[in-house]
């Protein structure tokens, strides 16, 4: 009997077609990134906005190494057993970030579920060399979940004060056993409920993807679960199948249905939203902080007066 051929995938809509890089400045941040060892998840998560950021000399780098210890259905980056820990790439990290002139940092990682504190400690040296070596550029670090150590591991981070502190529910519960089967949502959200009430003046960030096969009253629900953790900023995009292997688009969200969701978002009290077909979680950071400053300054003008 001959083998059912897989079905094709959906054709990309317009409003998610995007140029080649091209620019001068792409090509001198890709120099930068290997001249210093530095390994970017612009790259490994193939982000459809690598050539405007890049071109802008904006990239999220991504630390303990390239390879994961899950197996996410959703994400490019390969899984395996990690290289041991570079004891050197925090410093490297904050050289680059010196050399570059950044304003804003973001700063991720692959989950290391092989360590004793899921890598926890590698994110407070960053922190550190940055306050150091760049102390005008701003840390935002998108972390993973730090399964069984999430405690201590948040913890040491927060006593280390990065300006934003990220992490992804990225779906719906229901989708949870098949689009991240070695994460649970409600340890995610009280990873970042912890943060706040460590430190309130932390920002606290979360993001999730639609087009996966999610209703629109699971994803009201979810803002309401973010909001709820006093979660400041929401990101929203397409998700997008990075190869046949992966779980697969079931719908490509309109420009339309991601304002109506940005309306709904910022309705329920969210400081900021981002909700496009191409917003990815560290698209326009800098800017977006800049923006989520002002407005929880505004907020506190409006509370003292």
């Amino acid at each position: 009997m001959s083998e059912t051929a897989p079905a094709p995938r959906i054709p990309k809509p317009a409003w998610l077609r995007v140029r080649a890089p091209t620019s001068p400045a792409f090509a001198e941040t890709r120099r930068l990134m290997r001249a210093k060892g530095l390994t970017t998840v612009c790259e490994e998560a193939a982000c459809p906005n690598i050539g405007e950021c890049w071109s802008q000399k904006h990239a999220t780098v991504m630390i303990l190494g390239d390879t994961c210890t899950r197996a996410c259905a959703f994400c490019n980056v390969k899984t395996g057993m990690p290289q041991p820990v570079d004891l050197l790439e925090p410093e490297h990290l904050a050289e680059a970030a010196a050399e570059m002139g950044l304003e804003h940092i973001v700063v991720t990682s692959v989950d290391r579920d092989d360590l004793a504190d899921g890598g926890a400690g590698q994110f407070v040296r960053v922190i550190q060399q940055l306050r150091k070596r760049a102390p005008n550029t701003t840390i935002e670090i998108l972390t993973p979940d730090f399964r069984n150590k999430a405690a201590a591991a948040v913890e040491a981070i927060v006593a280390a004060r990065p300006d934003v502190y990220n992490h992804n529910l990225e779906t719906v519960p229901r989708l949870y056993p098949t689009i991240r089967p070695g994460a649970r949502y409600y340890a995610s959200l009280r990873l970042l409920e912890t943060v706040k009430r460590l430190d309130p003046t932390i920002f606290t960030k979360s993001g999730v993807m639609v087009g996966l096969g999610e209703e629109r009253m699971e994803i009201h629900q979810v803002m309401d679960d973010m909001r709820s953790a006093d979660i400041d900023f929401l990101t929203m995009g397409q998700y997008l199948q990075p190869t046949p292997r992966h779980a697969k688009v079931v719908e490509f969200v309109t420009p339309d249905a991601f304002k109506a969701y940005g309306s709904i978002a910022r309705a329920k009290g969210f400081l900021l939203v981002a909700a496009t077909p191409l917003t990815r979680s560290s698209y326009h950071a800098g800017a977006d902080f800049a923006k989520m400053r002002d407005a929880r300054n505004a907020q506190l003008a409006r509370t003292a007066s």
